[in-house]
């Protein structure tokens, strides 16, 4: 028996391969479009996302998170959509990498960021606007690019909000309002527009004067601060004087309304106690005068140092006078 070497084992292998390779071809081509059928005929929804799938370009339907098919080779196209995702759009910075440092563009976008003021002051106005997509359909095919959108509305927005204010508003006082009503106006406009886009927060960053001018604006910022402390220092005096002169004024007239009122109690008093005397008088003439007699002499003798009691009946006053005695036992 005659032992095949390897080149005739491979000469034969080929022979056998131009006698069938007219009927490989098609096979190979059928399982080709087989394995891209079967690849294209399915997909993956993230837990955060919304699928918009598509049939000849027209809308057909919203699928949740989880594993969907569809028609392939092209004739279902899906579109996956973030909704539960919060995207943020920056005017006048780039954040280059977010985190415990995070760091910033050095490059200008004085473009976006220079705006004029009320008072026809230039300020640099940095800020962000976060969003979330809340109609995923909206947001595909009723504007043609809607971050751009976003963009474009927000600036004109703020240099509208940033022009009713004057620079030390926007500066200092305004600031939050300035935040409320951007927010709020950019959501009108996108509203209108039928984005599905829904604004989160709008917030201003840095708001400075462009470096040209800071040097002007910070000695005009330091003589108000001297201003102002001069006006606090001035209501520090007002206050430690004029509220202790009201005080006092006050108590004077409270102490003067008492004086007033107990003078008139009493007079109000002894006039009620002398009309009581008079017409218990009326009643007993002799006896009213008697015991008025009593009554006032035992108020007074006490309060007499010396008493002297003179007798008609005697001729002299001598014996009465016990000089010589100490005062305390004159009678």
């Amino acid at each position: 028996m005659d032992v095949k070497q390897p080149e005739d084992i491979m000469l034969e292998v080929k022979k056998l391969l131009n006698k069938k390779k007219g009927k490989l071809i098609p096979i190979a081509i059928i399982g080709l479009l087989i394995l891209i059928g079967l690849s294209g005929s399915y997909y993956t929804i993230e837990a955060d996302e919304v699928g918009v799938v598509q049939r000849f370009g027209k809308y057909i339907d919203s699928t949740q998170p989880g594993l969907h098919f569809k028609l392939p080779f092209g004739i279902d196209k899906m579109t996956p959509v973030r909704v539960k995702h919060i995207f943020n759009e920056e005017f006048g910075i780039r954040t280059l990498k977010a985190g415990r440092k995070t760091r910033y563009s050095s490059a200008s976008y004085l473009d976006e960021s220079l705006m004029l003021t009320g008072d026809l002051n230039i300020l640099d106005v940095r800020w962000i606007v976060q969003y979330r997509i809340t109609d995923p359909v909206e947001y595909l095919f009723s504007t043609r690019d809607p971050v751009n959108n976003i963009r474009d509305i927000s600036e004109v927005v703020m240099r509208r909000l940033v022009g009713d204010y004057s620079v030390d508003e926007v500066l200092t006082t305004q600031r939050a309002d300035i935040n409320i009503l951007a927010q709020t106006g950019i959501q009108e406009i996108l509203n209108n527009y039928k984005t599905g886009i829904q604004v989160v927060t709008v917030k201003l960053q840095d708001v400075n004067p462009p470096d040209k001018v800071k040097p002007a604006f910070n000695e005009v910022n330091q003589a108000k601060q001297e201003k102002d402390k001069l006006v606090n220092q001035a209501w520090e005096a007002y206050n430690k004087v004029i509220p202790k002169a009201k005080g006092e004024a006050k108590r004077t007239k409270s102490e003067a309304e008492g004086y007033a009122v107990d003078k008139i109690n009493r007079a109000q008093g002894d006039t009620e106690r002398f009309l009581a005397v008079l017409a218990e008088y009326k009643k007993a003439p002799e006896v009213t005068k008697k015991r008025v007699y009593l009554e006032t002499m035992s108020k007074v003798i006490p309060q007499a140092r010396r008493k002297y009691i003179m007798d008609p009946k005697q001729s002299s006053i001598l014996p009465l006078l016990n000089i010589g005695q100490s005062e305390g036992g004159q009678k």
